[in-house]
């Protein structure tokens, strides 16, 4: 799907992905303490958003103008209401840019976040690579995807199996300049279902 079909699916409604941030993002980042953050691929903007709240100063780029403009205005409304608040709240950052061919600062981020991005495996690789040239040393990697044993024992997500995520594909990817701290299968509830997401954290050497 290119950047024109994206922007139809984001006009067509007022909200396609959930409000708040992903349950595996929240748990796997809370700990963390807060820094310069890049997410990749952010669609409405739900996890950096969630990451500014906590403090982050967030990159977020989308390759769907829609999109962007979205995260614009929800990031203008949080600093709204976080205005006296009281608390440390980050900013965020929104970009149109094609997370294929977009080349994020070098050892510029504490974190580097791919939430659901799904690209066919020799795309997603370069991905994967340039984002951890963006980590600094002992900064966070973190991979959120469909798993590609969702086909059989999951529900929802793609259903191309070039496109879905594998612990042992990202591993690959990032071992040789990162240490992988968490690599996963995890179980996420939708409804009476279930759902099987790729969850690799990884910190940069």
């Amino acid at each position: 799907m290119d950047a024109d079909a994206w922007d139809e699916r984001y006009r067509a409604v007022e909200r396609v992905w959930p409000a708040g941030p992903n349950m595996w993002v929240v748990r796997e980042v809370a700990g963390l303490r807060p820094g310069r953050a890049l997410d990749l691929a952010a669609g409405e903007g739900r996890n950096a958003r969630w990451l500014a709240g906590r403090g982050w100063r967030v990159d977020a780029v989308d390759f769907s103008p829609v999109a962007v403009g979205r995260m614009a205005e929800g990031a203008a409304e949080a600093d709204g209401t976080a205005e006296g608040a009281g608390e440390s709240a980050g900013a965020v950052h929104a970009a149109v840019a094609d997370v294929t061919r977009y080349a994020p600062e070098p050892g510029a981020y504490d974190l580097v976040l791919l939430s659901y991005l799904h690209l066919p495996w020799r795309d997603m690789a370069g991905v994967l690579e340039r984002a951890a040239r963006a980590a600094r040393p002992g900064g966070t990697l973190l991979l959120v995807g469909h798993d590609v044993g969702n086909l059989e024992h999951g529900t929802g997500g793609p259903q191309d199996p070039d496109v879905l995520s594998g612990v042992e594909r990202v591993r690959a990817v990032w071992e040789p300049s990162a240490d992988v701290v968490v690599a996963e299968v995890a179980r996420r509830p939708v409804g009476e279902a279930v759902a099987l997401d790729t969850v690799v954290r990884a910190v940069r050497r």
